[in-house]
Order: C-alpha cells, then sequence, then structure tokens
C-alpha cells in the first residue's frame, strides 16, 4: 500500500456518481490522530516520501518528506510541552504560508493541543478578541508588518491570559524564536495513552470563521474531521498518490485544512504552499509550471486573473484537474479556462463548518455555475422558510440532517456561544444559511448567502446571477451587487464594478454595462445603481464582503 486511502475507505474506486453515493464509506477507526496514524505512518513505512514543496519570492525551496515532518513535529510537541502547553490548550498560529506551520500544526495533534489558525492581518482589537474568546496560551507568528506590535498590545490588554509569544524569524524583546527552539528541541515523541492521549471526540482544531456578516464565530473540529476530507481530496480535488495538489490559500483561512494537508497525504499527494508576498497571477502561473502541479483548486477570483493572462506561455503538461470553491463560478470563466488549457474547472461548496458539501465529482458532467451534486457522508436538502422540503426549481436553504447523529466533520458547535450554535443547528438539521435550487437532473445552484438576497418589487434577486451576467462584458474584472433601499421597490440593485485594465469608469460605459445586464437576464435583474471601485471589500479567504458594501450604503436593515 503506497498511500493509506484503502486503509480508510470501503472502496477506492467507483463507476458513477450514482455508485459513489450510494455505496461510499469512511472507516472511522477508535482513537485516530491525524499526525500520528498518517504523518508518523508514512514516516514509518515510506520516509522518503514527498509530503510538502514550499517557495517562496526570494528563491527560496524547500520539499519536506513525511520522515522530515515526523521529527520536525516531534520536535515541535517537546518544545509545546516544555513551556507548559497541554492537552486542550489553544494555541494561535499566524505562519501566513510558512512551512514552519505545518510542523507546528501536527506537533499540536500530537499532544491534544488546540491549533488555533489565524490570518497574519490580524489588529490588536482582533487579537485582544480572539485571545478571550479562546483563552489563548501561546501565539506563533510571523515577523511581518505590524503584527509583533498588535501582538505586545493585545497581551497587554487581556490580563495575562497569553503566556508565550513565538517569533518566526528575527528577534523581539520577550520572545521566544520559532526556529531556534525546534532546533534545540528534542528529538522522537511518543504518542501519550491514557487521559494524556487523544480521544476522537476531543477538539482538534478551532477556526475564527471568515463570515460575510458579523463577528467571527470560533468554529471547533473533533479528531475525525481530517477523515472527511477523503471526499474532497480524492472524489473532487482529484488528488492522486504521489501528485502534487495546490489550493491556493494561507493558513490564516479553514480552505488550508480542506486542501493543504490532511485528504491530500491520506490520498498520498505532496501539497504545494506558495508563500508569496503579494498575489500575481503570472507569477503563480509560473511557479505551478516550474514546480510542477498536478491538480489544483482556487477561489474564482484567481481564475478570473489567471484568464488575463497569456497562459500559453506556461509549462501546463504535469497539470491534470482543476477545482474551484469559495464563491460561485460565473460561467464566463469556466469557458474562458477551458478554452485557453482544454480544462474544466470543477465547482464545490462548503463552508469552514464541514467538509466539502455539494461538488462535481470525477464522474460527473459539469453544468458551468452549478455547485454539482452532495457529498454521500451528508444527508443534503433544500428547506423553505415554512421548514419544508423544496421541490425541484424551488429556491431554499441549504440544510444538512442530524437527527441520526452528527455527520462525520461537521463542527463540534460554535465554542462559549450555545446561543448561535442553535440557532443553526435545531431540530434535527444544520442551517448552513446558504440559499441554492434544484434541477430536474440533482444539480444545485448558488443563490446567495441568505441575508444576501435582494428583494425588489416582489422579486428576489440572488446577487450571483447579475454578477454572472456583469462578468460576461469585457470591461469587468469583478464585481459585487447588493440591494440598496428604495421606497418604492424595498430594494433596488446595485453593482460595485472593478474595472479590467484599459477600461476607465464614465457614464456611458455605466450605461453599457446596464443594458448589458439587461440583455443577457431579465431586464428586472440589471443594476440601477453602478458604481466603480478600485477593489472590493473582501475576507482573508477571498470572499466579498457584501455586507460591508451595504453597510457603507445604509443597507444593513433586512427588507
Amino acid at each position: 500500500m503506497t498511500c493509506l486511502l484503502e486503509k480508510y475507505v470501503n472502496r477506492m474506486d467507483f463507476e458513477s456518481y450514482e455508485d459513489f453515493n450510494e455505496n461510499f464509506q469512511i472507516r472511522v477507526p477508535e482513537n485516530f490522530n491525524f499526525a500520528f496514524d498518517v504523518v508518523d505512518h508514512y514516516a514509518a513505512h515510506q520516509p522518503g516520501k514527498k509530503a510538502l514543496v514550499w517557495c517562496d519570492d526570494h528563491g527560496n525551496s524547500r520539499t519536506l518528506t513525511f520522515a522530515d515532518l515526523k521529527d520536525l513535529s516531534d520536535r515541535a510537541a517537546n518544545f509545546f510541552l516544555s513551556r507548559g502547553i497541554r492537552k486542550g490548550d489553544y494555541v494561535k498560529l499566524l505562519l501566513k504560508g510558512h512551512y514552519s506551520f505545518w510542523y507546528c500544526f501536527l506537533g499540536l495533534h500530537k499532544i491534544g493541543a488546540i491549533a488555533t489558525p489565524g490570518t497574519h492581518m490580524l489588529t490588536t482589537r482582533d487579537l485582544v478578541y480572539r485571545i478571550e474568546k479562546a483563552d489563548i496560551r501561546m501565539i506563533v507568528c510571523v515577523n511581518e508588518g505590524s503584527l509583533p506590535e498588535f501582538i505586545d498590545e493585545a497581551q497587554g490588554k487581556t490580563g495575562g491570559i497569553l503566556k508565550d509569544k513565538v517569533l518566526l524569524g528575527g528577534e523581539r524583546d520577550g520572545w521566544l524564536n520559532l526556529e531556534r527552539e525546534i532546533e534545540e528541541a528534542s528529538a522522537g515523541f511518543t504518542r501519550p495513552g491514557g487521559p494524556d492521549g487523544t480521544a476522537n471526540d476531543d477538539i482538534l482544531l478551532a477556526y475564527f470563521s471568515s463570515g460575510t456578516t458579523g463577528f467571527p464565530k470560533m468554529v471547533q473540529h473533533d479528531h475525525t474531521y481530517p477523515l472527511g476530507h477523503i471526499t474532497t481530496a480524492r472524489y473532487w480535488q482529484n488528488c492522486q498518490d504521489d501528485g502534487l495538489h495546490y489550493t491556493v490559500a494561507d493558513t490564516g483561512w479553514a480552505k488550508v485544512v480542506w486542501g493543504k494537508i490532511y485528504g491530500q497525504w491520506i490520498c498520498g499527494s505532496a501539497v504545494f504552499a506558495y508563500d508569496y508576498d503579494k498575489f500575481d497571477a503570472a507569477n503563480m502561473a509560473r511557479k505551478c509550471a516550474e514546480f510542477g502541479v498536478t491538480t489544483f483548486c482556487a477561489p474564482p477570483t484567481i481564475y478570473r486573473f489567471l484568464i488575463k493572462e497569456d497562459l500559453s506561455k506556461y509549462d501546463f503538461s504535469g497539470l491534470k484537474y482543476v477545482v474551484t470553491a469559495g464563491e460561485p463560478l460565473n460561467p464566463e470563466i469556466y469557458d474562458k479556462f477551458l478554452e485557453y488549457t482544454g480544462m474544466r474547472i470543477m465547482e464545490g461548496f462548503g463552508q469552514t463548518e464541514t467538509s466539502v458539501q455539494i461538488a462535481t465529482y470525477l464522474w460527473m458532467d459539469t453544468k458551468p455555475g452549478s455547485m454539482g451534486k452532495p457529498c454521500p457522508i451528508y444527508d443534503i436538502a433544500l428547506m423553505n422558510a415554512e421548514g419544508g422540503f423544496c421541490e425541484d426549481g424551488e429556491e431554499g436553504e441549504i440544510v444538512i440532517r442530524t437527527d441520526r447523529g452528527r455527520p462525520l466533520s461537521l463542527f463540534a458547535g460554535y465554542y462559549r456561544d450555545d446561543e448561535k450554535t442553535a440557532e443553526v443547528w435545531h431540530e434535527g438539521y444544520y442551517h448552513t444559511g446558504d440559499m441554492a435550487w434544484r434541477d430536474e437532473d440533482g444539480y444545485y445552484w448558488f443563490v446567495g448567502r441568505a441575508d444576501d438576497v435582494i428583494k425588489s418589487s416582489g422579486y428576489r434577486i440572488g446577487p450571483f446571477e447579475v454578477e454572472s451576467a456583469l462578468i460576461e462584458h469585457p470591461a469587468v474584472l469583478e464585481c459585487a451587487i447588493t440591494g440598496v433601499p428604495d421606497p418604492v421597490r424595498g430594494q433596488v440593485i446595485k453593482a460595485t464594478v472593478v474595472l479590467t485594465r484599459g477600461f476607465s469608469p464614465s457614464e456611458e460605459l455605466k450605461l453599457e454595462l446596464q443594458n448589458h445586464v439587461k440583455s443577457v437576464t431579465a431586464p428586472y435583474k440589471y443594476p440601477r445603481v453602478l458604481e466603480f471601485a478600485d477593489e472590493l471589500p473582501k475576507t482573508i479567504s477571498g470572499k466579498i464582503r457584501r455586507v460591508e458594501i451595504r453597510d457603507k450604503d445604509g443597507a444593513g436593515m433586512k427588507i
């Protein structure tokens, strides 16, 4: 056995989506711990097997085998223990895209401490909230910008909760140096037993969600969570043994555990980490070609920039499969990428609270703009406002059935927020807050977050359908559709547009874009208000924060 997939699934291959949906099962062992049962297993049986390929914008690169990761994560575990970190303690990792994230993450898994990754762009206020919410005992961070200074300020404001600060790169008073501490830590770490060992229902990691509305929630997952990402990696992303998978995400985004560690390593694929200073589509394409990426996952925003580049300049002969998630994929982007590369972009949908819920799986035909069909580990339905189930063609909220037990990889609740947990999880269903409809072939089509749906003159309009119409115009690089209050219609549609290079804002272009939407979709969906912008407000994960645009326009109230 070269990869571990066979150990954890009842079958490795399926003939069709129907076969997959009806027959697929994941075997969940007792006391599963990903760091020991996957990483250390490979280290023992295939020590030279490639695990992580890392590079940055400064000519640095490093390849880590599973034997390397075992050694480094053992040292990290011993370091954490030496500083008083114990099972159940929360440790914040703010390491951007550096390879140290992986061995710190695994070291925390080994001692049963709880990793809480985050973005390196947090401010003092953000850090105070997170330290107090989770009783963060230690922060490990990159030495970049004002982040260390913000952490010092946050420590002073949180009453001694934060005990240790660890810096990657450089020296700072009151801080430990990560590289030196790891180098000096003891080698070798024995898997703990008894009360010091981990159980399947112990909390493994916690992410502060990058939601498009509200203050961040603390999403918790237990030790079985990585197994659910077998469906993410093998049957959606098509990760292969000894392949090289690249999911575009820094370590502050929950997409990292979707695409840069769990399912990929179970499938035997190495992962690629490009630690760039600033996103540049041409540089990303060059790195993918140079290092031989075989499977690729990125949000639609990334594809939007890639298709503006001359992709014929790069050798993508090793690239076999591409997928997307994070926001709906506009059909225009799908068509252009297919034209330029010959590859279909396979869409998927999920949340920080889950693994992939709905996707266009290996055996399926694509329907550009559709998320695909439900994952077999979740019992998914669409529920209307009255609590009934939707017929084909009827819009409703995506829900997951839980009355027969919590499905594998569904979150274990929001930490210290029973009220918010009960708000989304009640009467035997987890409510995603995402609206969709299902066609006669069983494909799901995203409409928008419940709060993003616009109600105008009696019509319910999802932002995605209008954005898809606008993005077809060559002048539009990206856009966001929101509603603004109107005394007659309740709300009218507003478009905030970022223009492609070579186009400039003008009243003539505004009218042209409005008429374009009228011509390609129902006339009542055209944006009566259109504003040009240099950029759109986004979360760290690349999702458009429509709520920020609504609040700026005074349209934050529900109508």
